[in-house]
């Protein structure tokens, strides 16, 4: 897949549906999930967490938090914690949309912004946040193969969660939801399912 094929069937589709827990009280975030043209595809931009953080700790994850009082929206959210997480400006980052909404465990509801970056992007780790920053072959994410389905109990209901291996990483829990997500919205059996009056 190439920049244009990716924006062709982002742009063209519905979002495919989120994960969604039954709790409420949840407080709003947003992640940005940033992809890089290279010369061989596209790769998307991950992170591991500092391995000494209180939540989460060590997991991949993408760049972003919770919402601030400054933020005009979520998008901009999604902005600013790609610049103190990874030091990558706005200016670099061509966003070109969101999927849906999904819901944490740890309490969020979180809005995944898809966004281009300049392939040529700086790079300055939090280390108060972030312990490793590396990209993976976007083929490899998309492709449903590489998502190893997992059911848990929670609340009583069973819900699926995901494992995406990749070299020596583990990607899972709602950074594998979100790209298990994309990988549906941007499946070509969604695409080639699309009729005429859809588009």
């Amino acid at each position: 897949m190439d920049r244009h094929e990716l924006l062709t069937r982002f742009l063209l589709q519905q979002p495919a549906p989120a994960h969604r827990l039954a709790i409420g009280g949840l407080s709003p975030a947003a992640v940005l999930i940033p992809i890089v043209a290279r010369e061989d595809g596209l790769y998307m931009l991950l992170t591991r967490r500092s391995p000494h953080l209180r939540h989460h700790a060590g997991q991949i994850s993408f760049p972003g938090g919770r919402q601030d009082p400054g933020d005009e929206n979520l998008i901009a959210t999604a902005l600013r914690e790609t610049e103190e997480e990874l030091g990558i400006p706005a200016r670099l980052i061509e966003v070109i949309g969101t999927l849906n909404q999904l819901n944490t465990v740890s309490r969020f509801e979180v809005l995944p912004v898809l966004g281009l970056l300049e392939p040529d992007y700086p790079l300055t780790l939090s280390p108060d946040e972030v312990e490793h920053a590396f990209e993976v072959p976007l083929d490899h994410l998309l492709d449903r193969r590489n998502h190893i389905p997992l059911t848990i109990a929670r609340g009583g209901k069973q819900h699926t969660i995901y494992w995406i291996p990749w070299q020596q990483h583990f990607i899972w829990g709602a950074t594998a939801s979100m790209i298990n997500q994309l990988a549906q919205h941007l499946s070509k059996q969604q695409f080639n399912n699309m009729q005429p009056g859809e588009i």
